[in-house]
């Protein structure tokens, strides 16, 4: 359900609001396809599949929502091939051989109408997982950058329920030690966190000009070539892990749990859980939101604890 993880940390005072509005409000901005000359769109799906109308799940408390991005591609040759082609015909028959500026701007966006209907469309959705209990925000991206879309599209939400304008006064969660400082300890001392063990797959760059990287896949890494670069300057910026035989993912630099999977113990809990029922999306979101509820505070902790607002994260 969920590969990668941005975690987030929400206000006190939150509270769900309440369903049929906020339902409502969620069908205003459903998910519709790109036209023929759109590049973009984005909007909610419902989180259970086409056959479900209904946009927002909580379950069991958690509350659940999923953003669909459609973008429609034109090659850039293919662009840059029209333009030319607009040019050489603009010289031809005007005898100037100096485009103005404005021209080629407007040869661009001609081109791009014409392209923009005959173009593929790719289509993407994210998942978010809100636990106002918990005041925890978790959003299926492996990066702030990807995370902020839906970030954004849920506050635009919530501040659109009539009647109430609930604040998520979102922050980061950061944490008093960096993660490249952690995963560079734990690489250096061969020591885990309490409930993590170290897999096999690290990349370690250099802070300098010239950013050399090691990269170690499939690789045992209790090893003293891996100190050794550490040692020499390296820093560790994705580093696998594996918490309480439970879950496998990799843990970056900036703080972003990637790749995430839940291993064959989860999964067979998730299927017993399941019975007869194959699609039994209540049971997959107790499980599987259940395994991240426990694995957060432990890497947090692991990190050396929560930072509040203003403090920053000690570096060694």
């Amino acid at each position: 359900m969920f590969k990668s993880a941005c975690f987030f940390r929400i206000a006190d005072d939150f509270v769900l609001p309440d369903p049929e509005a906020f339902e409502r409000v969620l069908h205003k901005s459903r998910f519709v396809p790109c036209g023929p000359t759109q590049p973009e769109s984005s909007g909610w799906v419902p989180p259970r599949g086409n056959k479900s109308k209904q946009l927002a799940e909580v379950v069991g408390g958690q509350l659940i929502l999923k953003l669909c991005t459609e973008k429609r591609a034109v090659p850039s040759s293919a662009v840059k091939s029209a333009v030319e082609e607009r040019v050489e015909r603009y010289k031809a028959e005007t005898g100037n051989e100096r485009v103005p500026a404005k021209v080629k701007k407007e040869f661009k966006e001609e081109v791009l109408l014409d392209l923009l209907p005959r173009a593929f469309s790719k289509r993407a959705t994210t998942l978010l997982w809100l636990d106002a209990r918990k005041r925890l925000l978790v959003v299926d991206a492996g990066s702030l950058a990807g995370a902020d879309r839906i970030v954004s599209s849920l506050l635009t939400a919530l501040l659109e329920v009539p009647g109430a304008a609930p604040s998520l006064d979102l922050q980061l969660v950061q944490t008093q030690s960096s993660p490249a400082a952690s995963m560079a300890h734990w690489l250096s001392t061969r020591e885990a966190p309490w409930r993590f063990t170290v897999d096999r797959d690290c990349e370690l760059k250099a802070a300098d000009e010239q950013k050399s990287a090691v990269r170690y896949a499939r690789h045992t890494l209790d090893i003293d070539e891996v100190a050794q670069h550490i040692a020499a300057g390296k820093v560790p910026t994705q580093l696998a892990l594996t918490w309480n035989d439970r879950v496998s993912f990799t843990l970056t630099e900036a703080g972003q749990v990637r790749k995430i999977k839940f291993l064959d113990v989860v999964l067979k809990e998730a299927e017993d859980a399941k019975g007869k029922n194959e699609e039994n999306f209540d049971a997959n979101v107790a499980i599987l939101t259940g395994e991240l509820s426990e694995l957060i505070p432990d890497l947090v902790e692991a990190l050396g604890g929560e930072m509040a607002a203003g403090e920053t994260a000690a570096a060694t």
